[in-house]
């Protein structure tokens, strides 16, 4: 499960203009938008044969099942208005930042006398504009949930855990999410 990647997802809306389309035509009318006509690509990303893809499109069929509901919004969110996000993630990896909730596991390798057995924290942090900077990056380039949470446990590890220095040599690790959000 790629949850820090899906939490990143989740905190686009938030800066969208437009609602969503809500008739499932017009979701999938979107989707072939943004995959530039390739029905193909939609398909597969929803899990459908390409035949339903254009059924949704034609107007055959209206009212899609549970599950290609989800897809549909689940995918519709990846994709809509990539321009309003690009300008919102650019402005939390420039000026403002990103701020994680989450509830967790945080292990310690710490001097000799301190405990380093994980404890499940929740945590709210607001981490500066270089950690969103290289989040976004790495999403962008493809990069596994382990390498973004070995991001986000540095950017915890020294806001955080050694408030600026308070506990030099302290190395945090960040195991075991429970629930993970972002905001930006």
């Amino acid at each position: 499960m790629e949850e820090i990647t899906d939490a990143l997802d989740r905190a686009a809306p938030e800066h969208f203009t437009q609602a969503l389309p809500k008739s499932a035509q017009a979701q999938m009318r979107a989707l072939v938008k943004a995959a530039k006509g390739d029905k193909k690509a939609v398909a597969a990303a929803l899990g459908v044969d390409p035949n339903t893809v254009r059924r949704y499109l034609t107007g055959q069929r209206k009212h899609p099942r549970s599950a290609l509901r989800q897809a549909l919004a689940r995918e519709l969110q990846r994709v809509w208005q990539p321009g309003i996000r690009r300008k919102a993630r650019k402005q939390a990896a420039s000026t403002g930042g990103i701020t994680v909730e989450v509830r967790a596991y945080f292990g310690y390798t710490a001097p000799t006398g301190t405990t380093d057995e994980p404890r499940l924290r929740p945590l709210t942090v607001h981490l500066p504009p270089a950690y969103a900077e290289r989040l976004f990056a790495a999403q962008d380039q493809g990069a596994s949930d382990q390498q973004m949470r070995e991001i986000m446990a540095e950017g915890f590890q020294e806001i955080y855990f050694k408030d600026g220095g308070r506990a030099a040599g302290l190395k945090v690790e960040f195991t075991g999410i429970q629930a993970i959000d972002v905001s930006y």
